[in-house]
């Protein structure tokens, strides 16, 4: 690891901890003294969504990340449980072991969880998810929460 101030090669690390980005290390210069912070996370196979039209895409944890902001808006959810949802929802399209996933199968997955945290962020998401018509798809939805 070099050292990002004087490109020194040898460096000790002084704290490692567990983080949401992956491992974190609080390592110093054995030359210069200066601190700085490295990241290890683990390299993970691609896998590709098979959209409704039959085309594929990379699984992008920003889109996803996106869409669910978006319904969370102005709901009194704290992002870390945002956050924190949205890692759970990545890591389980991980844990099945596949390639492709459907873009439905995310989008119920993505609802599921939702649905524990705030039942209006659930509508918001629902409406654009099931691409909601009228008031009569709004009042459904809500009769089924």
């Amino acid at each position: 690891m070099y050292c990002p101030y004087c490109s020194h090669k040898e460096s000790k690390v002084t704290d490692k901890r567990e983080s949401p980005e992956g491992i974190r290390r609080r390592r110093e210069c054995l030359k210069c003294g200066k601190r700085f912070t490295t990241y290890e996370k683990v390299s993970v196979e691609d896998i590709y969504v098979i959209k409704k039209d039959k085309c594929r895409e990379k699984l992008s944890r920003e889109k996803l990340e996106t869409g669910i902001h978006r319904a969370f808006e102005k709901r009194p959810v704290e992002k870390n449980k945002i956050d924190k949802m949205i890692s759970e929802i990545e890591e389980q399209i991980r844990k099945r072991g596949k390639k492709e996933i459907k873009s439905s199968e995310i989008g119920e997955l993505v609802m599921k969880k939702i649905k524990k945290l705030d039942n209006v962020a659930y509508i918001r998401f629902a409406s654009v998810y099931r691409d909601f018509q009228d008031i009569n798809d709004f009042k459904r939805e809500i009769k089924e929460l």
